[in-house]
């Protein structure tokens, strides 16, 4: 193999300060969380969203993610953690590695759902302002899976193969050269989100996007993506449907699920959705004591709405 024509991996996935160490998975991680909180808060602050619900929501959602992200990991890979002599306690060693996004989704979701009825906001309105950051949180979580040397592909010969040391990688397929390169699937996949987070803001700019369009379009891009990244992964699959990967069918289903979304929805809400809020639960800036309002200049982009609650936060 041509190593100088190649990508090379770390050699650290962490770094000590003092006592504590700083997993690079989890600092990515947290930057994507970051960023989607962000970008949403700016959209759904524009849209006549309440300054700062996007954080209240995170406090839920955020918790919900990662928990069901693991699960999911664990439960379909359970010959990593349910074997003869196995530390049950790594299970939550979610900095090593190990977070599913359909998992993530699924339950992050659920706390979004929750916190959304408690606000008396429209969950799918929500997620209408969260599609791009939710591609933009996943772009930026996969270079934590670049320094945890994991999510590649099959051998290539490719200029762009990826450099993955045997030592550090458990996955690093048994027979083959240590020097063998890989598809580097963790870099396709933050090309192919960042691409769907620009996608996702033109067509929400040219079409107006609501009523749970921009969520569909959201799912059929991840989903299309997922599935031709999940045709590359040489990675043991402990769990077939039909002779596919369930993760590969999960995928196909979730781009369904968002043509199904989009169509069901222009035909049912055609007109243009006057509220982000459920009937009677409206907010108005007019709510909300003077001291605590948005200035004018900057609210109508969302761009002061982490500033005007006084809050900080820490992560999507």
């Amino acid at each position: 193999m041509n190593i100088f024509a190649s990508i090379p991996s770390p050699d650290i996935s962490s770094i000590q300060l003092g006592p504590f160490t700083l997993h690079f998975y989890a600092l990515f991680i947290l930057s994507g969380i970051i960023a989607a909180v962000s970008l949403t808060s700016r959209r759904l602050t524009r849209r006549g969203g309440q300054p700062g619900i996007v954080l209240d929501i995170a406090l839920w959602t955020v918790p919900f993610g990662i928990v069901g992200g693991r699960l999911y990991h664990v439960v379909t890979h359970p010959n990593d953690y349910f074997f003869p002599g196995a530390d049950l306690w790594k299970i939550l060693f979610v900095w090593e590695g190990g977070l599913a996004i359909f998992g993530a989704v699924l339950f992050g979701g659920l706390g979004a759902f929750i916190t959304c009825r408690r606000a008396g906001l429209r969950f799918l309105s929500f997620a209408d302002a969260l599609a791009p950051g939710m591609l933009l949180a996943q772009a930026l979580g996969r270079l934590g899976n670049y320094f945890n040397q994991e999510l590649y592909g099959a051998p290539t010969t490719l200029p762009w193969g990826l450099q993955i040391d045997p030592m550090m990688s458990p996955a690093f397929p048994a027979g083959l050269p240590a020097d063998t390169l890989f598809h580097p699937l963790f870099l396709y996949e933050m090309l192919w989100n960042l691409a769907g987070v620009i996608i996702i803001l033109l067509a929400d700019r040219q079409f107006n996007l609501r009523w749970g369009r921009a969520l569909g379009l959201l799912l059929i891009i991840y989903g299309t993506g997922r599935t031709w990244l999940e045709s590359l992964r040489i990675d043991p699959t402990e769990f077939l449907l039909y002779g596919l990967k369930i993760n590969m069918v999960t995928a196909m289903l979730i781009a369904l699920i968002g043509l199904v979304l989009i169509v069901v929805q222009s035909r049912r809400h055609p007109e243009v959705e006057a509220s982000l809020y459920l009937p009677g639960r409206e907010w108005s800036p007019e709510s909300t004591p003077v001291g605590q309002r948005p200035d004018r200049a900057g609210g109508a982009d969302g761009s002061d709405d982490a500033a005007s609650t006084g809050r900080s936060h820490d992560h999507s």
